[in-house]
């Protein structure tokens, strides 16, 4: 028979990635070091101690474990291989998809602080003073962070399309057995 070897493209390797992350808490969930079935199986201060299920294989359940834990990692390797080979163009240049990450990671602050500038410059502060009123100048213009905020929010927007398309196009070198 074959060996078929199927495309893995990165947004599949994603889903693949966090489908071991779920494999894992489950199977560590079940150890019985765990602090969730520590809780749950102790009834008293003095009992201290509990057993697995009859049904249930503690050495195999460890194996499989480890098994999950080195196949995610092979898997993380490859992703991250992958995003640092393929580039994509992001404000007229080339950029690997581990810099456009950071990059969309930056914009997605800077947007929150151009949202907090907008906010803040919606009003101005009045001071009461000796019969007349003193207003206190923003640091910067209602359109002026308004005009910022659009600006981050597409750029943010664009990079984030780009991101989403370049993991559809791009492959990861892995093969899940």
């Amino acid at each position: 028979m074959e060996d078929k070897k199927k495309t893995l493209y990165l947004y599949e390797a994603l889903e693949l990635r966090s489908e071991y992350d779920a494999r894992i808490k489950t199977l560590k969930d079940c150890l019985p070091e765990s602090k969730q079935n520590r809780s749950r199986f102790s009834f008293g201060q003095d009992d201290g101690k509990y057993r697995a299920s009859s049904d249930f294989d503690l050495a195999s359940a460890r194996k499989d474990l480890r098994k999950m834990e080195l196949k995610r990692r092979k898997l993380n390797s490859a992703i991250q291989r992958a995003n640092f080979n393929h580039c994509i163009d992001f404000d007229g240049e080339a950029v690997n998809l581990s810099e456009a990450l950071e990059t969309r990671k930056a914009l997605n602050e800077q947007i929150g602080e151009f949202h907090n500038q907008v906010v803040s410059s919606s009003c101005q502060k009045v001071i009461y003073k000796e019969g007349r009123d003193i207003v206190e100048e923003n640091e910067i213009s209602y359109a002026d962070a308004v005009k910022n905020l659009e600006q981050a929010r597409l750029a943010f927007r664009e990079l984030n399309r780009k991101l989403r398309l370049a993991s559809f196009e791009t492959s990861v070198d892995f093969q899940d057995e």
